[in-house]
């Protein structure tokens, strides 16, 4: 029979469940980070608990080097040893507003480093031969992605948002979106004339059909052809089968990755960095600014391509 925790093990557990709450509650977190936020300070009051600490108030900076330490001997991801800290980082500051310490336990202790990949992006005729492959057919499916690739190409969203859109979301007359996204926050996306008009074609010619399929009316913008709202998987899935059709590597295509090739189309198109960042709905620039190093290197490729001195990659092929 397993030991019942004692009290100094309850009063951590406490303190962890007081945090997430109000991360949840007070700061709008979302459901998945709060679950990952979860496990890692499971392991935090686990390692806690090894190291003989018995109270949040007693931690310090030798308990945060232990546990940085520990979580390198997993063999954990740095991203993944990175957000473990941040996530203990804010539970101390949680604890330190309620007056749990005299000094900031934190102060001084860096997270792990991670090096940031460039993210895979598309060249703007790949990102348009999907949509064009999206809107194959006269049925009410291919009006359906042709939208949803209009929207997601053409506004930038998550794949996230975009499947949690309801119809209440368009504004048509005014050519934009009303989006939720981390943490619930606002925006506001324009869309251009393309999307508005396969949004306009999708909810006059083949929202109405998915929608006699389900008993049960959808708030959703986008349906399944049960009539259901349209889930991340299921759209994912659509979207390797149409990158088949376009002839797009599926391992280059995802939703994210167009996404990304909304940013980097922007930039490359001259757009302010800030402007991006609010489209994006980005807490911090530095989120964006990673996109100006892929629009740097798809510069350096269009040089080696092109140039008479480059590698000659795109005579070659001719």
């Amino acid at each position: 029979m397993p030991a019942r925790p004692d009290a100094s093990s309850r009063e951590i557990a406490r303190g962890v469940d007081a945090f997430l709450r109000s991360a949840a509650v007070e700061h709008g977190l979302s459901p998945r980070t709060i679950e990952a936020y979860g496990r890692d300070l499971r392991r935090f009051a686990e390692h806690l608990e090894r190291s003989h600490v018995r109270r949040l108030s007693d931690v310090g900076p030798d308990s945060l080097a232990g546990f940085a330490r520990s979580l390198a001997s997993r063999g954990l991801a740095p991203s993944s040893r990175a957000r473990a800290f941040v996530a203990v980082r804010r539970l101390l500051r949680h604890a330190g507003a309620e007056g749990a310490f005299r000094d900031d336990p934190v102060r001084g202790i860096g997270a792990p480093r991670v090096d940031r990949a460039l993210p895979k992006v598309l060249r703007p005729d790949e990102s348009a031969g999907l949509i064009e492959a999206a809107g194959e057919g006269d049925g009410p499916l291919a009006l359906r992605d042709r939208a949803m690739l209009e929207v997601l190409y053409g506004g930038g969203l998550r794949v996230s948002e975009l499947v949690e859109l309801p119809c209440s979301a368009l504004d048509a007359r005014g050519g934009w979106l009303r989006v939720f996204g981390k943490g619930s926050k606002e925006r506001i996306v324009p869309l251009g004339e393309p999307a508005l008009e396969a949004l306009e074609a999708y909810r006059s010619a083949a929202r109405p059909v998915l929608a006699r399929a389900s008993a049960r009316e959808s708030e959703a913008l986008f349906l399944t052809r049960r009539g259901r709202g349209m889930t991340r998987q299921n759209f994912f899935l659509r979207l390797r089968a149409i990158a088949k059709r376009a002839g797009v590597s599926t391992s280059r295509v995802s939703p994210h990755v167009l996404r990304h090739a909304f940013a980097t189309d922007l930039l490359e198109g001259g757009a302010d960095l800030r402007a991006v960042q609010t489209l994006l709905g980005h807490a911090d620039l530095s989120t964006t600014q990673i996109y100006t190093h892929v629009s740097r290197s798809r510069l350096r490729d269009t040089v080696e391509r092109r140039h008479p001195r480059g590698d000659g990659r795109e005579k070659r092929k001719r």
